[in-house]
């Protein structure tokens, strides 16, 4: 039963993508979302605990919100999946359940 996981805020706000990845099972999906993305930009000090959990949960990123914070393709960690609205969607269609990380 996979999980899909939805950040919202910045990890550089509050500590809510380090609970999510600390909870996330294997086959998990986290989605970054609105200033959640910013936990999926390189050069950062949560890149190291990113990239760990690329081998074990997918990490996603929203493609409209990276466009709305200048968030350029090339600054992504390896391994981050971008995605739109109707992925969003599919996302969680095809997830047993979805928990929102505040």
């Amino acid at each position: 039963m996979a999980t899909l996981h939805t950040v919202n805020k910045s990890p550089f706000a509050n500590q809510s993508l380090l609970s999510c990845l600390a909870h996330a099972k294997d086959g998990d999906t986290v989605l970054m979302i609105e200033d959640g993305v910013y936990g999926a930009a390189s050069g950062t000090g949560l890149a190291d605990a990113m990239v760990a959990m690329a081998s074990r949960v997918a990490l996603v990123a929203l493609q409209p919100d990276l466009n709305a914070r200048g968030i350029a393709a090339a600054r992504l960690l390896d391994g981050v999946k971008t995605t739109d609205y109707a992925g969003f969607v599919e996302l969680a269609a095809s997830h047993d359940r979805t928990q929102a990380w505040l």
